[in-house]
């Protein structure tokens, strides 16, 4: 018999996001041993037949249409929320405010003052013991978090250069239908916030320093995109015949400057053709370098310029004394992208056992949302200098 506390999850939207963090849901209690038990308890979604025919596929034990629902229900403690960036900070602070767990999918939110009022509202539960999370998942992977390790212990040295793409491709066909991701009401940017959100982020957190300032350019290739009858994700969906305009960007370049010093260039790109989803950093340090490309996730680069003949040598992140490989496979037996939303949840539902705060916080999420909204400010401005 199972004698942990179960904490009820509600989860709001169930397209690409909700499927990945419903495996989550579903399978963190089998390999890991957490101080509680998530029960996978409602799922949230405007339709009542495609919502509950979700639910059905994805395990979740009742359906309801209206997210205030999932807010008020005694039996849910955790609230997920995997809609697009528009209606991120009402369900949070709402959910907040009602006492229930939040995790938020990134970017945290549509602007900086959505994302300042979900911080607040993270600082008002978290002083009752109610904590919140931003999904930022690529921070889960082990070779990344290993490299994370590699920083903080020193291993490189003085951080002087980062490095930072990532790579798509699936928008590069203009016929490719306007889904709500090239919609700014709803996603609130293009690449910037859905991929690059993602760079920026593991910048900050592999190097521990945050951005201070940058100089942009973005643009929309495609300017106009065939209207779809639906806009749930990344799938093409079909098409009414007329057109409306792309109102985000497709590609962000930036550079930076970090408080540490550091420098840092930065691409996202849903054009990068053949690209399908090449999220790379590498950082340059005095004493060695390491690099990242999830396109090949469970290897990290490292060069330790302290060994003779130093290089690059590769290292497969799968041993049992990297971050989270130790509970999953013997070595050399890879995980994928669906393992970093098991790290995730595994780690918030600590965090909720043991009374800390949570990594990535809301604040984490609006730093990310200050540096995305500083990219626009100088890309508007001609590629301006504009500081955080």
């Amino acid at each position: 018999m199972d004698n942990r506390p179960a904490l009820g999850v509600g989860m709001v939207g169930y397209a690409f996001m909700g499927r990945v963090h419903s495996q989550a849901w579903r399978g963190v209690s089998a390999i890991f041993d957490l101080p509680v038990r998530p029960v996978m308890t409602a799922l949230g979604g405007r339709s009542a037949e495609k919502a509950a025919a979700a639910a059905a596929r994805l395990g979740w034990a009742s359906v309801e249409t209206d997210w205030r629902r999932i807010v008020e229900r005694d039996d849910i403690a955790i609230v997920d929320i995997c809609t697009p960036g528009d209606s991120h900070a009402e369900i949070a602070i709402a959910a907040l405010d009602a006492g229930k767990h939040v995790l938020c999918e990134k970017p945290l939110a549509n602007t900086v003052a959505e994302a300042e009022a979900m911080a607040e509202a993270a600082r008002r539960a978290a002083a009752k013991g109610v904590r919140a999370m931003v999904a930022f998942n690529y921070r889960r992977v082990p070779a990344v978090a290993l490299a994370r390790r590699y920083v903080a212990e020193g291993r490189l040295g003085e951080i002087r250069h980062v490095r930072a793409q990532y790579l798509q491709d699936w928008i590069v066909d203009p016929e490719f239908p306007l889904v709500w991701r090239l919609q700014k009401e709803k996603a609130g940017s293009g690449a910037l916030g859905d991929i690059g959100a993602h760079i920026i982020d593991l910048a900050q957190y592999i190097t521990g320093q945050r951005l201070t300032g940058v100089s942009a350019l973005t643009e929309t290739f495609i300017k106009e995109r065939p209207l779809a009858e639906e806009s749930s994700g990344l799938a093409g969906e079909s098409r009414t015949g007329a057109k409306g305009p792309v109102t985000v960007d497709d590609a962000a370049l930036f550079i930076g400057r970090f408080d540490g010093g550091a420098l840092g260039s930065f691409e996202a790109t849903r054009f990068a053709t053949g690209r399908k989803n090449a999220l790379r950093i590498e950082v340059n340090g005095s004493l060695g370098s390491l690099a990242f490309d999830f396109e090949a996730m469970n290897e990290l680069w490292f060069c330790d310029a302290t060994e003779p003949d130093a290089g690059f040598r590769r290292i497969l992140a799968t041993e049992p004394h990297h971050p989270y490989a130790g509970a999953w496979w013997p070595p050399g037996h890879g995980l994928g992208y669906e393992h970093t939303f098991v790290h995730e949840v595994k780690d918030f539902l600590e965090a909720i056992a043991t009374g800390t705060d949570p990594s990535p916080s809301f604040e984490d999420g609006l730093q990310v949302q200050r540096v995305l909204a500083a990219v626009e400010e100088s890309a508007a401005n001609g590629s301006r200098w504009t500081d955080l």
